[in-house]
């Protein structure tokens, strides 16, 4: 695996090494030995999809609070994405900025990002897939969000806003602290 770091620390775009024959590839997604020397041994507790029927369509941006905060690898595996993480840590230089990248079932492009960040993406096409582990299980009382055209980060989304959730339309926006 190719770990590329981003302005925000943590964050991480991970491009996988296949090896092919001519059969197809083999690539490996996740070993704590390519993982650990980097400060990021998780202990997955979950594996989740989400899976998008139209171009457009908008999810996040969703986090879990305190002791529930979350890391993510993010992978997409039918289609794409423009996949984002922003960071809402209240200590870090860098709260409020954001990275995105395309991951689609060509690329095999991953993202990783640490427990503080919040996660959403926007589907390029339609019959989208994205997979993630999580190292937490999930919170229904710790699970917020934040606005995915919050002022506070700018964030560029590559289309115009698709189908979104009643919730994710009307989540707050965030103030440092």
């Amino acid at each position: 695996m190719k770990f590329r770091s981003t302005e925000i620390s943590g964050v991480y775009i991970i491009e996988l090494d296949q090896i092919g024959d001519h059969r197809g590839f083999f690539a490996r997604i996740w070993s704590a030995e390519d993982f650990e020397p980097l400060g990021l041994d998780d202990n997955w507790q979950q594996c989740n999809l989400g899976h998008s029927d139209t171009v457009g369509t908008l999810r996040g941006l969703h986090f879990q609070t305190d002791e529930h905060a979350e890391a993510k690898l993010v992978w997409c595996t039918s289609g794409s994405v423009f996949d984002v993480a922003v960071d809402l840590r209240a200590d870090s230089p860098t709260w409020g900025k954001w990275v995105g990248a395309e991951l689609s079932s060509a690329n095999r492009t991953m993202l990783y990002m640490p427990p503080g960040t919040g996660h959403g993406y926007q589907t390029l096409e339609a019959g989208t897939d994205l997979w993630y582990l999580s190292d937490k299980a999930y919170s229904r009382e710790a699970a917020t969000g934040a606005r995915w055209d919050d002022p506070a980060f700018e964030i560029t989304w590559p289309l115009p806003p698709g189908p979104m959730s009643t919730q994710d339309a009307s989540w707050p926006t965030q103030k440092r602290g």
